[in-house]
């Protein structure tokens, strides 16, 4: 039986503070998928967002970004005398710097009334939380940048450890607390996604971002200088997303130190996660099998060359050590054989994005992608136009022939979105997953990221009228629902 998912981030739901919070609404969004008969809600990274607030370049793999503590929980639970007022609950968009600044202040009130229990002290336990906040204290006290712009002794913390002035030690134990009720508020979120039927499907970056506790805390994972800069970055070629390649800027791992040590580092990683989601994504899955390696100083990703990655060794240092770990692959773009072999060797899935698959260059339109059953089908990922806005694009005679196309397969009713999104949801693959914004019909007003670009409007988008949303779920319930 094919399960049907929804791509939506955390981010793009509703609120009444101008972003999206793990309170009342991240609940009715799991009520609404199960009314529907949907089964896998697909988010993407809740790390700390760091450069241009892309969720793949967050100051850490375990922690969670404050932004989306839930204040009228807070506030439910005692920790703020007043219910917060409304804050940008109608914008179309998130602006992360005013919305931070607006929670900010409820945060340190709600710390300030915080009694520590037994509870938190066991969180508080785990080696990445202390590390974490005084990652972000020393951050705050030099000003914000780069850890490695920072002060020699705080650059320097992890391998020599001093004691913080009382400044900086009141800042760690309010990221402890700012970490632990994200914590809180988000495995109450999944217990109940869990147990409506619902599996939460999270998404783990390849990369880790250079301004980040990982590379700061763990040095020797990376080609680093000896200032802590990357001697080579991470990115990919030339490709449909753009003529220059992507330079994504993320510090190239250091296999052999990681090899030394077992591999400790992706256990780690890959091990907490787990935790916190029951199916997890791994993006740029390729990179397990190759990377591409451009020099630092080179303004683009032109130049680089292919280097092969120990992926056998580390997945199975992962299966060995973690247990019920699940995951899938993203796996888009041009491969080599080898990259599709490493992911059927450990019987992954892999991923066909409709937009990408519809051919309409010849006399038909076709799919030249051929449908396996252990595979996520998508109309498009938060990376490509929406569904719409592809379809928009496309030319007059274009048009006609993917209508065509669909009418050929006997999909002749009902607008063309509904037609395309039906004819998704009969294809073959184990998962079929639609981005929200594509259950919404939206156009450009939808798109999540441009792949090289920086900045606004990336990472942006949000649902303002969730009784549409409901209403759209609700209207293809019958064909989410349906046996391939």
């Amino acid at each position: 039986m094919r399960e049907t998912g929804i791509l939506m981030p955390v981010s793009a739901l509703p609120s009444r503070t101008g972003v999206g919070e793990l309170g009342a609404y991240a609940y009715e969004f799991v009520d609404a998928l199960k009314e529907n008969g949907v089964k896998i809600w697909q988010i993407l990274p809740l790390n700390p967002v760091g450069y241009g607030n892309s969720p793949y370049q967050p100051y850490s793999s375990c922690a969670g970004d404050e932004l989306y503590i839930s204040l009228d929980l807070l506030y439910e639970g005692g920790l703020l005398k007043e219910k917060v007022p409304s804050f940008r609950e109608n914008a179309k968009t998130v602006d992360y710097d005013a919305v931070r600044a607006f929670k900010e202040p409820y945060l340190k009130e709600a710390f300030a009334n915080f009694q520590e229990t037994e509870e938190y002290r066991e969180f508080t336990r785990q080696t990445w939380v202390y590390e974490y906040a005084v990652f972000r204290a020393l951050k705050k006290a030099n000003g914000n940048a780069c850890w490695n712009e920072w002060k020699a002794e705080d650059k320097a913390w992890p391998e020599v450890p001093a004691p913080l002035a009382k400044e900086q030690e009141d800042e760690a134990a309010y990221q402890m607390f700012l970490q632990y009720e994200f914590f809180t508020q988000w495995m109450a979120v999944k217990k109940h996604a869990n147990e409506n039927g619902i599996q939460i499907m999270g998404d783990v970056p390849f990369y880790v971002g250079v301004d980040s506790v990982d590379v700061w805390g763990g040095k020797d994972n990376f080609l680093l200088d000896t200032d802590g800069r990357p001697i080579f970055i991470a990115g990919v070629p030339p490709d449909y997303f753009s003529a220059a390649g992507q330079r994504w800027g993320n510090p190239i791992y250091n296999w052999d130190y990681m090899k030394e040590h077992g591999y400790q580092f992706w256990t780690d990683r890959i091990g907490y996660n787990q935790k916190l989601f029951d199916i997890i994504r791994i993006d740029h899955f390729r990179a397990f099998d190759t990377f591409w390696k451009i020099p630092a100083e080179c303004p683009t990703a032109i130049e680089g060359e292919w280097i092969e990655a120990p992926g056998y060794e580390v997945i199975d240092t992962l299966k060995a050590k973690i247990d019920g770990l699940n995951l899938v692959a993203e796996d888009l773009g041009e491969l080599r054989p080898e990259v599709l072999e490493l992911k059927d060797h450990y019987h992954l899935k892999g991923m066909k994005i409709l937009v990408f698959s519809i051919e309409t260059g010849g006399k038909y339109a076709y799919d030249s992608f051929h449908d396996v059953e252990n595979m996520i089908i998508y109309t498009g990922t938060h990376d490509n136009d929406t569904l719409m806005q592809w379809y928009e694009g496309l030319s007059v005679a274009a048009k006609r022939k993917v209508r065509r196309f669909l009418k050929r397969q006997g999909i002749k009713q009902g607008s063309v979105k509904g037609r395309l999104l039906t004819y998704t949801f009969r294809s073959r693959a184990e998962y079929a997953i639609i981005p929200m914004a594509d259950i919404l019909g939206l156009g450009e007003e939808g798109h999540i990221n441009t792949p090289g670009t920086v900045g606004s409007p990336n990472w942006e988008w949000r649902i303002t009228d969730f009784t549409q949303a409901k209403k759209e779920l609700k209207h293809y319930r019958k064909t989410m629902t349906e046996r391939a």
